[in-house]
């Protein structure tokens, strides 16, 4: 507890805690309330499944494009014209589904409002990456903490509003949350003393390719496609065994035993390297995934998830480590957003397959199968023999083993 402590005490802390936790909700509250407004609009989840996934879609795509332009002018000009920006177009993109529009002008207001989401996760962690490497570990897990309680209040608070209001002001309220988040922010004490890296020339992908990062990139990939093929099982699980009503308890579950499992391992210290961490870490998750396409009963599912979910937070406070280790000092911003980059596009593709194996023979032991294999792959990924970066980023040597 005194490990949290310390961290709570940091200078901004709390602002990147409480600001980034708010700043963080409307990538898990806008693509619901989207579809829920979409549907009920035009009555087809066709277009109200195109409309989210535009939206995550571009949101995924621009991050490290803002990125970039972060490290190169610093974070705050980007987060204060996002915030500009931004409820404009949530306005739009909300008036064009209520009026009536046609899907085409959907589908441009839900990619226009994606593009301009703050950029409220990048710049946290590169933030908490600068901090005293004594509370590193603990910052970042107490930051995956938070991610995984944005996935749990993040649906739950639009579910409330579409039942005691309308996804349209879920919308309104997400759009608040950002705004604030990313003001908060972006005037911070640890903001004010951010100075923007030498400009550099380099690729589009010089970020993604430099020493380290392809491995954690991959080996992430795998590991959310794994997530999205699960977080569709869950509920077609619930709804096979005659209780469909459990698909968010059972998804609420699994979030709180990552939880438990990353406020755990934050206070830890551990003296085994951040590469073998991350490789014990997914093995971890794998061990967890394995027993759930034997279950029949969802109260062993429910215990299930919520031991094999503790796993999770502790990995992805690792993989932000290694981002934090590994990346360019004049990239780190643009590094931790391709993170969620591979979140949203991997997921999307598992949550696609997943369904797909759902609606086939393979039926739910498919998709829960998927889960599996996609974290073993990201263990697997992590064995290949390559390169790495020395934290202190004067020296390459081999991952160990």
């Amino acid at each position: 507890m005194r490990a949290y402590l310390d961290v709570w005490r940091l200078p901004s802390a709390k602002v990147l805690l409480l600001a980034g936790f708010a700043g963080r909700l409307p990538s898990a509250m806008v693509p619901l309330a989207l579809l829920l407004m979409v549907q009920q609009q035009t009555g087809s989840y066709a277009v109200a499944g195109l409309a989210s996934a535009t939206l995550g879609i571009a949101m995924a795509v621009m991050a490290p494009v803002l990125g970039r332009l972060a490290d190169r002018r610093g974070p705050r000009p980007v987060l204060l014209g996002e915030s500009a920006a931004y409820p404009v177009l949530l306005t739009v993109l909300a008036a064009a589904v209520l009026s009536g529009a046609p899907t085409a002008a959907i589908i441009a207001a839900s990619a226009a409002a994606g593009a301009a989401t703050p950029l409220v996760s990048g710049t946290v962690r590169a933030l908490w990456s600068r901090v005293d490497p004594r509370y590193r570990g603990t910052a970042f897990a107490l930051d995956a903490t938070a991610t995984e309680f944005v996935f749990v209040a993040g649906p739950t608070a639009v579910a409330a509003l579409a039942v005691l209001a309308t996804p349209a002001v879920a919308v309104a309220v997400a759009g608040v949350l950002a705004v604030g988040g990313a003001l908060a922010i972006a005037t911070c004490g640890a903001m004010r003393a951010w100075r923007p890296a030498p400009a550099v020339r380099r690729g589009m992908l010089s970020t993604a390719l430099a020493p380290g990062m392809p491995r954690v990139l991959v080996s992430g990939s795998a590991l959310m496609l794994g997530f999205g093929a699960l977080e569709v099982a869950i509920p077609a699980f619930a709804d096979a065994a005659g209780s469909p009503g459990l698909s968010g308890l059972l998804l609420a579950v699994w979030s709180l035993g990552s939880v438990a499992g990353g406020l755990w391992f934050g206070a830890r210290v551990v003296s085994a390297s951040l590469p073998r961490q991350y490789r014990w870490g997914l093995l971890g998750v794998t061990i967890g995934l394995v027993p759930l396409a034997a279950v029949s009963s969802p109260w062993l599912l429910a215990g299930l998830l919520f031991l094999g979910g503790t796993a999770i937070a502790p990995t992805l406070t690792v993989q932000s480590s290694l981002v934090g280790a590994i990346a360019p000092a004049h990239a780190t911003t643009e590094a931790f957003t391709w993170l969620s980059t591979i979140a949203f596009g991997a997921s999307a593709v598992g949550a696609a397959l997943g369904g797909a194996l759902v609606e086939s023979r393979a039926g739910v032991t498919g998709s829960l199968l998927l889960a599996t294999a996609g974290a073993a792959l990201a263990v697997g990924v992590t064995l290949v023999p390559g390169l790495r970066r020395r934290p202190d980023g004067a020296v390459r040597e081999p991952v160990a083993a």
